[in-house]
């Protein structure tokens, strides 16, 4: 069902990890206005990480139209303006103050939804769609959490992106075209074809030299970011730059720019293994239906390897028991930082395996859209607070007639 774009809704983004927050927000904005006929703003308090996922943006603008959203600078000192009826704030960022007492004041309070990080971990499910009234106004905020099962929010899914992917994959030409596009021609058959998009990691020499040793040829494509001044010590230290090669043993290694979102989707698919970080890239490794690796966002404490095991206990659920030890061997020791490569052979030798489940798990999750059930659960709001008005006019209505 497609919600008329009389529904305003506002996003609010700040931008903590270069690319991984806006890169959700950007795409949530954009498939809400696109494909539900919502009319969304978009703020976001760095418009610099935002003008490298959107290469028409201008990154000066206080407000611009951007592929049917409205991107608009938050700066500390918030205009006052007219709150939206759906308000999401995005990963528990902190709203306005003047924006969250005008929400107050209207008559028809927005719903305010705190979309949260992306988890498998089991309290999940039972703190989804959970309600917080704010302390001393009427409002009352709601926690939904993405996730992998139907008891949670689901996925950002595009309502189109299955059907380019298994276009892109079985059409030789669109292949041929994208890497083209990335100044290449198509690798032979016989190479194995890598994206490694990562945060910085001790264990990248001894994957690369794996790599570099192994009897078959490797392209690995990197795309520029943090990891890029590592690979380039393992070349001796030369400087990578966007197009640059470098060539050792059975490896070659590209730098790519950093590349929109629809164009990163393509290079998921053009791959054999995917490596991604994150949030954003990680969603969509698992729709691209590859082989791939996460590295999930270092936190204090190691608490992000318990949300990594969280995710290897579903993914791996149906795996035999070989490709399950040799995922959840390569993934934990990349993710700690070491003996990534000796950990690598057997990965590859479960390769055939990996990529029918990659398509497997991606069907399991096709059916659990986040934007739908966000647009789902804002009517049903709507519906309760609707019941609630017309339970209390009718007591005061029978408290009237008592009288």
């Amino acid at each position: 069902m497609t919600i008329t774009n009389t529904l305003r809704c506002d996003i609010f983004c700040n931008v903590i990890d270069n690319y991984g927050d806006i890169g959700v927000c950007w795409r949530l904005a954009r498939q809400l206005a696109n494909e539900h006929g919502l009319s969304v703003r978009l703020w976001v308090d760095d418009l610099g990480s935002f003008a490298r996922l959107c290469h028409e943006a201008d990154d000066s603008a206080e407000k611009q139209q951007c592929r049917g959203v409205e991107v608009c600078l938050w700066r500390k000192a918030f205009p006052m303006v007219q709150p939206a009826d759906l308000v999401i704030e995005a990963f528990a960022c902190k709203l306005p103050q003047g924006y969250i007492e005008a929400m107050a004041a209207q008559q028809h309070k927005p719903v305010w939804i705190n979309l949260e990080y992306l988890s498998a971990e089991d309290w999940v499910v039972s703190h989804h769609r959970l309600p917080s009234p704010h302390p001393s106004l009427p409002l009352t905020k709601y926690f939904f959490f993405p996730g992998f099962t139907p008891e949670t929010g689901g996925l950002l899914l595009e309502r189109d992106l299955l059907a380019r992917r298994d276009a892109f994959q079985s059409d030789a030409g669109l292949q041929h075209a994208f890497w083209h596009s990335i100044g290449m021609e198509l690798p032979s058959a016989e190479t194995l074809k890598i994206s490694l998009f990562a945060y910085e990691n001790a264990g990248l020499a001894g994957l690369l030299g794996v790599w570099e040793t192994g009897s078959q040829p490797v392209l690995c494509l990197i795309p520029e970011g943090r990891i890029l001044a590592q690979a380039g010590q393992y070349f001796g230290n030369i400087a990578p730059r966007v197009g640059s090669d470098f060539v050792r043993g059975n490896l070659r290694v590209r730098v790519l720019p950093f590349v929109e979102q629809e164009r990163y989707d393509e290079l998921l698919w053009a791959c054999d293994v995917n490596f991604v970080r994150g949030e954003d890239s990680f969603v969509r490794a698992q729709w691209a239906g590859k082989p791939f690796i996460w590295q999930i966002y270092p936190q204090h404490d190691a608490v992000h390897l318990r949300k990594l095991d969280a995710f290897l206990a579903l993914y791996c659920k149906h795996l035999a028991p070989s490709a399950n030890n040799a995922v959840q061997g390569l993934w934990k020791a990349w993710n700690m930082e070491s003996g990534a490569g000796p950990l690598w052979p057997a990965f590859m030798a479960e390769r055939g395996g990996l990529e029918h489940h990659a398509r497997y798990w991606a069907r399991q999750l096709d059916g659990n859209n986040l934007a739908l059930n966000l647009l789902a659960f804002y009517r049903e709001i709507g519906r309760m607070r609707a019941l609630e008005i017309e339970g209390s006019k009718h007591e005061n209505s029978t408290r009237t007639s008592r009288r």
